[in-house]
């Protein structure tokens, strides 16, 4: 049986409210039919989301790959997460890919010569429209000093490191890794690999979002 998820739009949207202007993403509130014969509708609140991407940057070193992880303070969990480079299509028009390298440049001053569609996920369906789609980015090289990019705010301290594909796969098993792209996307490369990297997709896929 092969299965595939797909977009609904038949159920009806009595009434749509928007109960917070924020500085990322709004906090809605819908009142939505489930079914034709249902009387009344439900309320479903959920993040208005526009959407992110993320990048698995690769590099061969003698042996295997390594993957690279940025280390970053997320305040709503109080921790400081290993992560991929991601960030949000909050550029309007901005293509996905572009805005991909861009994140890859401003966090970890690299560019890569190989890009691939990974996988995509919703980062929350319950509570959020947030979709992303990660890129795996191989042939990497590290720009010029002068070209380096300048950056701000807490981004100036987000240490980053090359780690073992292989011990990264670990680390998610282990429970060390939460950052749920990073995770998605270190699971996602290893299986790709160990299919000799044919489950990867071209650049201009379809992205249920």
């Amino acid at each position: 049986m092969s299965v595939a998820d797909a977009k609904d739009t038949g159920r009806e949207v009595v009434s749509h409210r928007r109960l917070h202007d924020g500085r990322v993403f709004d906090l809605v509130s819908d009142e939505v039919r489930l079914s034709p014969d249902d009387a009344a509708p439900v309320v479903r609140e959920y993040l208005d989301h526009p959407g992110a991407v993320a990048v698995v940057a690769l590099r061969e070193v003698d042996g295997g790959e390594e993957v690279l992880l940025v280390q970053q303070y997320r305040h709503p969990v109080r921790a400081r997460l290993w992560e991929i480079p991601a960030g949000l299509l909050d550029v309007d028009g901005e293509d996905h890919l572009a805005a991909a390298q861009r994140e890859l440049f401003e966090e970890a001053d690299l560019r890569a010569a190989r890009w691939d569609v990974l996988v995509d996920y919703f980062t929350s369906p319950g509570g959020s429209s947030e979709s992303l789609r990660i890129y795996l980015a191989r042939d990497v090289t590290e720009v010029a000093d002068h070209e380096q990019h300048a950056r701000q705010d807490e981004e100036r301290d987000m240490p980053t490191a090359w780690v073992r594909l292989d011990d990264a796969v670990a680390a998610v098993h282990e429970g060390r890794l939460h950052n749920p792209s990073a995770v998605v996307g270190i699971l996602a490369a290893a299986s790709a690999r160990a299919r000799d990297w044919q489950p990867l997709r071209l650049l201009g896929a379809p992205w249920l979002r």
